[in-house]
């Protein structure tokens, strides 16, 4: 996870600083949400040039903030998504939906931007960007603005906590798979893993300052960069022909492939941060620009490793790469091993993020003085959820498909295209209309990766648990 930013308020510049984690806390109320008919308060007011940083990010800091973001542990699950999708298939899909994925991040950036100069503000987080663009567009619609904010906030909330659940089994799976090998299969029952999880989830998951979960961040990096290089090196080391796997498979687990590369490859909660504690935000868009050069930096990385692990593994590839490899060889135990660390210090990162978007939705609602233990009482009513999740749905896969699927597809896909429409609706759509057409094609994509991916990603649930 990249730095993100607190935001307060002074006048029309906003003092940003890096000891939180989840975007601004801005409230709509505190600025412009008048809609003028020419909006030339966009000509005025230069959101840029308000912003004042602590810490401002460089260009190539934020290039590796936001790879960081996108590049996790979600490419060990590339070669499971290519046996939905076949090796060509999986090749021209992963490009495909990579374009898609950074058209739509393009689309949230730019929407904040534009909304930013209309309500003479420095930068909005994600949420706080859905409920300016509702605020300030057409009048039906300004009238639900405050709710739209608080739907994206839950929406990002639960998003989160789901990739928690993943992780939680792809702990459980690694683990399992050490303890059957020098232990003999069974000897403990796949219910206990998870309870045996529970108890150090819970205790890591109290800590609330942000100072010292962050060093987490950079051992558990160091740990998926290593065992990235264990899986290559495995991929590669007994290599079949690539005539052994077809080109393309059933059309009907394509929702499934496309669910994981979403799933695998959006950051969609990060990129604002990102954005927002630039030096130069007018970098981060545009040709070649920070966001363009690093998706083609992830769709490249995406596309060899699902490619290779695919041609390597075929249909016996595993929801994390890292579970197919022998584990009584010492560089595979060495992988798997560094993988359970990496994913459990993730996991504690990850969950700080919704956690504050909860309580930061709920809070006014207990009393000041049980703020202490309503905090420790709702960490650990999530954690215990998540790990409940994950016990229920173990197919680590099937999740990674129907968290994809899901939660990413809005997120990642719709509601970008809704915010960019909604914004631009009085303010012109363009010749032809074309970004009407083509928000709604967008829109119309994402519902069908949404119903499709759910749909089939439940059947495979049942199929496999019948």
């Amino acid at each position: 996870m990249s730095n993100s930013y607190n935001m307060k308020e002074f006048s029309s510049t906003a003092v940003i600083t890096d000891h939180g984690i989840y975007p601004s806390t801005i409230s709509i109320s505190t600025i412009n949400t008048k809609c003028k008919e020419d909006d030339l308060e966009m000509n005025v007011y230069d959101p840029f040039r308000n912003r004042k940083l602590e810490h401002p990010n460089s260009d190539v800091r934020s290039f590796a903030n936001l790879l960081k973001s996108s590049l996790g542990s979600g490419i060990l699950a590339m070669p499971a998504a290519f046996k939905n999708a076949g090796t060509v298939v999986g090749i021209f899909g992963t490009i495909i939906l990579g374009y898609i994925c950074t058209h739509c991040v393009y689309l949230l950036v730019k929407t904040s931007q534009d909304v930013s100069r209309v309500t003479k503000v420095p930068s909005l987080g994600y949420a706080e960007t859905v409920e300016a663009v509702f605020a300030t567009g057409p009048q039906p619609l300004r009238k639900i603005s405050k709710a739209s904010r608080i739907f994206i906030d839950w929406a990002m909330a639960f998003t989160i906590l789901g990739a928690c659940a993943v992780y939680v089994i792809l702990l459980v799976q690694s683990v399992k798979q050490i303890v059957d090998y020098f232990y003999g299969e069974g000897v403990i029952d796949e219910k206990m893993y998870f309870l045996m999880f529970l108890l150090p989830i819970l205790l890591f998951t109290q800590i609330k300052n942000l100072k010292y979960i962050a060093p987490f961040s950079g051992f558990a990096n160091v740990l998926l960069v290593l065992t990235f290089l264990i899986c290559l090196y495995y991929i590669c080391g007994e290599f079949p022909s690539i005539d052994d796997r077809p080109m393309s498979v059933d059309i009907g687990s394509l929702p499934l492939f496309i669910g994981t590369v979403i799933f695998a490859m959006e950051g969609i909660g990060v990129v604002l941060p990102v954005e927002n504690t630039m030096a130069k935000p007018q970098h981060f868009l545009g040709c070649p620009g920070v966001l363009n050069i690093t998706m083609t930096v992830v769709v490249l990385l995406y596309m060899i490793m699902g490619f290779l692990g695919y041609v390597r593994y075929g249909d016996e590839a595993y929801g994390s790469i890292t579970l197919n490899l022998d584990t009584g060889e010492f560089p595979a135990l060495t992988a798997k091993v560094f993988i359970i660390l990496a994913i459990f210090f993730t996991y504690i990162l990850q969950f700080y993020v919704p956690m504050e978007i909860v309580w930061r939705n709920t809070k006014n609602h207990v009393a000041q003085k049980y703020h202490n233990i309503g905090q420790i009482i709702m960490r650990a009513f999530f954690a215990t959820l998540t790990v409940a999740a994950a016990a229920v749905l173990p197919r680590l896969d099937q999740v990674i498909g129907l968290e994809g699927a899901f939660f990413y597809s809005f997120l990642g896909l719709i509601a970008p295209s809704v915010m960019d429409l909604t914004f631009r609706w009085e303010r012109g759509l363009g010749k032809f209309k074309w970004i009407l057409i083509k928000d709604v094609v967008l829109v119309v994509f994402g519902t069908f990766v949404l119903i499709a991916g759910v749909t089939q990603s439940i059947r495979e649930i049942i199929r496999t648990n019948s």
